[in-house]
């Protein structure tokens, strides 16, 4: 292939990957699929399943859906990469008690989907129909992580044997995504009923679903503390006009050069490991090993916030544009990875898929309804059910559940899980952990992970009782 067809397939690939988008974004409202917890970027990527090359009406050429395979791995470092340079670093102190609680509620979800994915292979699935071991993982993968991390870890999956392990992660994710926001309203609206909720003012009625990496930061804006850093002026001027001054090209540079400088501290970040674990062997070169940049470029993020603040610079970093840009990457990443799922395998798993979703969401349900009640504070419904529609589907699902049981925002529910996502993604929802546990599955089977599974689960549990009885 020549440079010239070579630099044509790329333009046409994200091209039509735009047009996807957009078609999405016009789509979705007007069909109001929005409501249904159906973001524009899953309406896009069934749109662009329907022109594909195994679609209905196969429009594309199979080099386009090749390309477009390879661009999560690369939109979700871009992804991480904005997460922290926007926003204000916490003061965690502030909020250690709510945050700790609510972080344990999002340990034992995460760690429980785990058990209920290995417990639901061991049991029924294995024996039933001899099913892969790793897809005890694809729980978690999909419900906690979403579309971008079901894609991310197919090639992870793809040198484990279980190549099916991306269309299926996708295909749980879109059922997370959109139980979610079903279940999540009809807990509200009994909620609601039976009296759970701490806020009085009435539903909003039909909300839509925003997208989440807006909704995201704009609750991580408006609840997290911003202290002023000391090396700055003492009346500054805000962000947003600082950036005016400075023109939207010139801003949009800045804002897309310190994204890059993060991804830049990742990867470095990344080959200090790698080179730290030459040396070894065993589950921890595996782990490092296959690591991926995104969950280092997070790391990446908040070191380059913090050094901006250090140096009375934080102005740099636009809260609107790092917004924006995570955004569209978010977009850009479902829509290609929606776009190139393998039909004839859905349908071939569509029972352990059927399996998986129904012992996900029992758990999340029971999480909520029995557990939380006991272990959060006297808004628990509020933080609860923040918590279900961002362990089941995306942080967006459950801002706007939140949005839904307390409108008139009286609850301590944002702060906390504001703080408990900053402390969490990292480790859950694409993080460390979901590289780690297929690797683990293959390397030490799937009853050690169980077991190991449901030894944390218990721990978490346990250490959010204990604090709950402590005297605030």
């Amino acid at each position: 292939m020549t440079i010239l067809s070579t630099l044509s397939l790329v333009a046409l690939a994200f091209a039509a990957l735009g047009l996807l988008l957009a078609l999405g974004r016009a789509i979705g409202p007007a069909l109001g699929l929005q409501r249904l917890g159906l973001p524009a970027a899953v309406v896009a990527g069934l749109l662009g399943l329907a022109i594909g090359p195994q679609g209905p009406w196969p429009l594309l050429p199979p080099a386009v859906e090749e390309l477009w395979a390879r661009l999560p791995t690369i939109l979700l470092t871009l992804v991480f990469a904005t997460l922290m340079l926007g926003r204000p670093l916490p003061a965690l102190q502030r909020f250690w008690r709510p945050a700790a609680a609510q972080t344990l509620l999002g340990l034992t979800l995460g760690f429980g989907q785990y058990l209920m994915g290995a417990l639901a292979v061991l049991l029924v699935l294995g024996p039933l129909l001899g099913v892969d071991p790793l897809m005890a993982c694809l729980i978690e993968v999909g419900f906690e992580g979403g579309h971008g991390s079901a894609a991310v870890m197919g090639p992870i999956y793809a040198d484990l044997g279980f190549g099916e392990g991306s269309d299926l992660g996708l295909a749980m994710a879109t059922v997370g995504l959109l139980s979610s926001t079903v279940l999540g309203g009809v807990l509200v609206v009994i909620a609601q009923r039976y009296g759970w909720l701490m806020a009085l003012e009435p539903l909003a009625p039909e909300p839509l679903v925003p997208e989440p990496l807006a909704l995201a930061g704009a609750a991580l804006e408006a609840s997290l503390p911003q202290p002023a850093s000391p090396h700055e002026p003492s009346c500054p001027l805000p962000a947003p006009a600082r950036a005016q001054e400075r023109g939207p090209a010139p801003a949009l540079l800045i804002n897309l050069g310190l994204a890059g400088v993060a991804v830049g501290v990742g990867v470095l970040m990344q080959a200090g490991l790698d080179w730290a674990a030459t040396p070894l062997q065993g589950a921890w070169h595996t782990v490092v090993e296959a690591l991926p940049v995104y969950p280092l470029a997070l790391a990446g993020s908040l070191l380059v916030r913090l050094a901006l603040e250090r140096s009375g610079r934080g102005d740099l970093a636009s809260p609107q544009l790092q917004t924006r840009l995570g955004g569209l990457a978010t977009d850009l990443l479902i829509t290609a990875a929606m776009a190139g799922l393998n039909l004839a395998q859905l349908v071939q798993n569509w029972l352990p898929l059927t399996v998986l979703a129904v012992a996900g969401l029992g758990w999340n349900l029971l999480v909520v309804l029995v557990l939380a009640r006991r272990v959060l504070p006297v808004d628990w419904f509020e933080r609860a059910v923040t918590e279900f529609g961002q362990a089941t589907g995306v942080a967006a699902s459950g801002l706007l559940l939140l949005g839904m049981a307390d409108p008139g925002n009286r609850s301590g529910a944002l702060p906390a899980f504001s703080i408990k996502q900053l402390l969490l993604q990292p480790v859950l929802a694409g993080g460390v952990v979901t590289v780690a546990a297929p690797l683990a599955v293959h390397s030490w089977g799937l009853t050690l992970w169980c077991e190991l599974c449901f030894a944390l689960t218990v721990l978490w549990i346990t250490l959010a009782l204990l604090l709950a009885r402590r005297p605030a």
